[in-house]
């Protein structure tokens, strides 16, 4: 979904080197980061996974995913980091790993013009047209960002539209949870890419999409095997399971007891054995 980064704001711009006083803490940010590496190699740790970067890679971190630079010794980096409030960014090959690592080495200036005049311009003390001259070239930088990079870029806006994006897909699974449904069903009801929407559900609710689906049959199963007589055939059928005997497979695996057995001890009773959607 490539579309004009309306509601980018700058939050900051800095030209930084990794200096020996540095002390690699994992942290977060409630908005994306871009670091585009000047000079030097070293890596990124994000939680606990760490990935190499060298020069002219561009690094997006998305919101609130621990991360921290880590500089190779004899080779400092040094990079201009920018902090950006009302987009995130994905690619396909993301999928909800929350950062991107691009190498710009063949657009390199095309990126560095836009970078080295944000800088420029956050340190002019014109402030009639500052926000202007940031604004616009913040959307350019993004623009041709988007433009050069091999693979697709997806941008996204605002954590609000987030949000509400999230609460729609679970509203519509809440609904729909006994029927077939697929990651490339709900890209093509919420206009959504199905990476980026796996990610945003997972934040929200602590599960993907087809996750929280089976969590949400596993928390009708125990309702009806506690409240009906339904037969364990029946109860597979409604709730959307291709065959009883997967469905019996399953229920074993997340509870560690049989339908018929789940429901011998819990048949009739007030007791909520754990926690349902």
């Amino acid at each position: 979904m490539k579309k004009l980064p309306s509601n980018a704001r700058l939050r900051y711009i800095e030209n930084s080197i990794y200096d020996d006083d540095w002390h690699s803490t994992l942290h977060s940010h409630p908005f994306t980061e871009f670091f585009y590496v000047l000079s030097g190699k070293g890596k990124f740790k994000f939680d606990d996974k760490i990935v190499d970067v060298i020069e002219d890679d561009l690094v997006i971190i998305n919101p609130n995913l621990n991360h921290t630079e880590i500089s190779d010794a004899n080779n400092p980096l040094q990079y201009i980091v920018l902090g950006l409030e009302g987009l995130q960014f994905f690619t396909s090959e993301d999928n909800d790993i929350g950062y991107s690592i691009l190498n710009f080495y063949d657009y390199k200036h095309d990126i560095l013009f836009y970078l080295k005049a944000l800088l420029l311009e956050v340190e002019n003390e014109d402030n009639l047209y500052q926000n202007i001259m940031v604004k616009n070239l913040l959307n350019i930088l993004i623009i041709n960002i988007i433009r050069r990079t091999d693979f697709e870029l997806f941008v996204y806006e605002d954590v609000d539209n987030v949000n509400k994006d999230s609460v729609f897909i679970k509203n519509y699974l809440d609904k729909h949870f006994r029927e077939e449904i697929t990651l490339d069903d709900l890209a093509q009801i919420t206009y959504l890419n199905k990476f980026y929407l796996s990610h945003i559900f997972k934040e929200h609710t602590g599960y993907g999409p087809i996750q929280y689906i089976l969590e949400k049959r596993m928390s009708e199963a125990k309702k009806l095997l506690m409240t009906t007589d339904l037969v364990i055939s029946q109860i597979s059928g409604i709730l959307g399971f291709s065959n009883p005997a997967y469905f019996s497979q399953y229920f074993k695996k997340k509870t560690e007891m049989s339908p018929s057995a789940y429901r011998k001890k819990y048949k009739n009773t007030k007791e909520i054995p754990d926690e349902t959607l």
